[in-house]
């Protein structure tokens, strides 16, 4: 780079050097003819172009030159980088294009006072110190001392080109590479702390590079650590990678035996009969093994679900585990678990068969849950409203009993301690829901009936007269023929011994024909037309689906001979031989 079009200036280098004529620093020379704004060439025709470096004599303005070019060359790399948009070079030529060309026409010396070019009189422009000059060096006078920046211990080696320059170690370190004992391995092994030592170094680059001396001989900086507690530290972080690998190898080690006892190993389980504390577990309808187990387990009888699941597998009676409520003891081994859930002993429910009256069932209740004879039927009587009943029960102020019919026959849990109100609702909830899966409200006017509890009530009949599937049938066909308008031979009549003893309480065979026909109490169907006010009992499934789809053959009349067999007649003359037959077995004594 020239100044100011003074030409192109000389070389960098002495040609001795032996990095003389490096291509690196050639190529950021700026040609003669051209200065450094914008690139446009420079012609100064009352002044000759300067002589190169080394070609002038030894006069004064050589000399002084010298000097000067020697401190610009302390900064060759940025002043071959400076560049000026165009913008400014348009500008500088305008303010100070002429006075340019004046300063160059007049042939006498040119000074260089407080780093530019002297004004003077022609009214040059001065020449600004670089504002990244880190030392903030100032070009001295032409002719004046120059201080020597590279002759004293604390200076800085001369700058190198560009193409040989090496990136500037930092501070505190040798240019002679020596690992050391902190910088050939990783400061965490080797106990140094980067986040201390890091802030000293710096605060020593500042104060000067001369103060700074090896780690390892003389003085130590501020923060130099003594071989002490390096070896403490590293102590520290061995020890830390020790518990960390220690801790990994346990963890694999105790998950890997707990997927082996898992998989392969027996599952846990208690020993022996258990302990003397019992519990009450319910199992619900439809459960399996596997809900059984989690059943027992939440109750603390077993110590886990597969253990109870196998020992349910290995007993060949295992299966036929039923739904309810079972006594069992605490602690218990699985294989124990099971064999006492098979023994009626340890259940704890209340079965209500087909066609069970409800005085018959609440007395049941009482006896199941410890209570005293009657404590059932009075809360029935009480709480009938509040125990689930559909809208159409019920429908009828005659009726003995709202809940008959509605106490649904299955197995209930029914354990000491639990409450009559509790047991009778689950009761009427399942026959609700029953019902209404029958759909009963339909089916009464398919079967010219008026409510659902007709229904119910023809249902109770058939159950409580009939004993095979093929009773049911024929039995319901017997009731909706009496029922008809046209049923001249009994007159409407159903004449059925079963309501007569539903309203004495009791289950007689021989029945006097003058008293059966001369009470008149609404449930005596031997008195009165139609059906009862309400239900006689509980009827099952079976007899619920046969009187919903009765046998067609136009049945009027049934007798049982024996007590087992039930024989069904259509004319009254058939029935009467049957009845003789019947009386010459009762006079016989057969």
């Amino acid at each position: 780079m020239t100044e100011y079009g003074r030409g192109p200036g000389s070389e960098p280098w002495n040609p001795e050097d032996p990095l003389y004529g490096d291509g690196g620093w050639e190529g950021q020379q700026a040609p003669a003819d051209q200065s450094t704004y914008g690139g446009q060439p420079q012609h100064y025709p009352q002044q000759p172009q300067q002589p190169q470096y080394g070609d002038w004599g030894t006069d004064g303005q050589q000399a002084a030159y010298g000097q000067a070019q020697q401190q610009y060359q302390q900064y060759p790399q940025q002043a071959q980088q400076q560049h000026y948009p165009q913008q400014g070079q348009q500008q500088y030529q305008q303010q100070y294009g002429e006075q340019a060309h004046q300063q160059y026409v007049d042939p006498g010396p040119q000074q260089y006072a407080g780093g530019g070019w002297d004004a003077g009189p022609q009214g040059q422009v001065p020449y600004t110190a670089d504002p990244a000059d880190p030392y903030a060096q100032q070009a001295a006078a032409y002719g004046g001392e120059q201080p020597d920046y590279y002759g004293t211990p604390d200076a800085y080696p001369p700058p190198e080109p560009p193409a040989r320059r090496r990136a500037e170690p930092e501070a505190g370190t040798s240019t002679d590479w020596d690992p050391g004992p902190d910088q050939g391995e990783h400061a965490f092994f080797t106990g140094g702390d980067d986040d201390e030592d890091e802030p000293d170094d710096e605060a020593e680059g500042r104060r000067g590079r001369g103060e700074r001396k090896d780690r390892d001989g003389g003085k130590a900086g501020k923060g130099g650590k003594s071989g002490k507690s390096k070896k403490g530290r590293s102590g520290t972080a061995c020890l830390v990678v020790v518990l960390v690998f220690g801790g990994g190898i346990a963890g694999i080690t105790y998950f890997g035996y707990q997927f082996y006892q898992n998989r392969f190993g027996p599952a846990p389980d208690y020993a022996g009969d258990g302990t003397s504390a019992t519990v009450t577990v319910e199992i619900p309808k439809g459960a399996g093994g596997y809900e059984i187990a989690q059943a027992l387990k939440d109750k603390g009888v077993v110590k886990s679900v597969d253990a109870f699941v196998a020992a349910q597998s290995d007993n060949p009676e295992g299966k036929t585990i039923q739904a309810g409520v079972y006594l069992l003891n605490k602690e218990m081994s699985a294989k124990s678990a099971v064999a006492m859930m098979l023994d009626p002993k340890s259940q704890s429910n209340l079965v209500v068969a087909p066609g069970l009256r409800n005085v018959q069932v609440y007395a049941k209740i009482d006896k199941q849950l410890g209570l005293s004879s009657g404590t059932t039927a009075k809360v029935a009587k009480e709480d009938y409203k509040s125990l689930g009943l559909p809208d159409w029960a019920n429908d009828n102020g005659d009726i003995k009993d709202p809940l008959e019919g509605f106490l649904y026959p299955s197995t209930y849990p029914a354990a000491k301690g639990m409450k009559p109100a509790e047991v009778l609702k689950e009761m009427v909830t399942q026959a609700a829901a029953k019902y209404n899966a029958l759909e009963l409200e339909a089916k009464a006017k398919e079967l010219d009936l008026d409510s659902p509890l007709q229904v119910l009530t023809v249902a109770s009949l058939v159950q409580a007269e009939g004993v095979t599937h093929d009773d049911y049938k024929k039995m319901a066909a017997v009731v909706y023929n009496r029922l008809k308008t046209s049923n001249y031979t009994t007159n409407q009549k159903l004449e059925f011994d079963s309501t007569y003893n539903y309203l004495k309480g009791q289950s007689k065979i021989d029945i006097s024909t003058s008293e059966i026909r001369n009470d008149d109490d609404p449930y005596n169907t031997y008195f009165h037309r139609g059906l009862p006010p309400g239900p006689i009992g509980n009827p099952s499934d079976d007899a619920m689906k046969a009187t919903l789809n009765p046998d067609t053959g136009g049945w009027m009349f049934f007798i049982s001979l024996d007590g087992k067999t039930t024989k069904f007649t259509k004319t009254l003359s058939e029935h009467e031989e049957l009845v003789r037959q019947f009386n010459a077995q009762r006079n016989s004594g057969s």
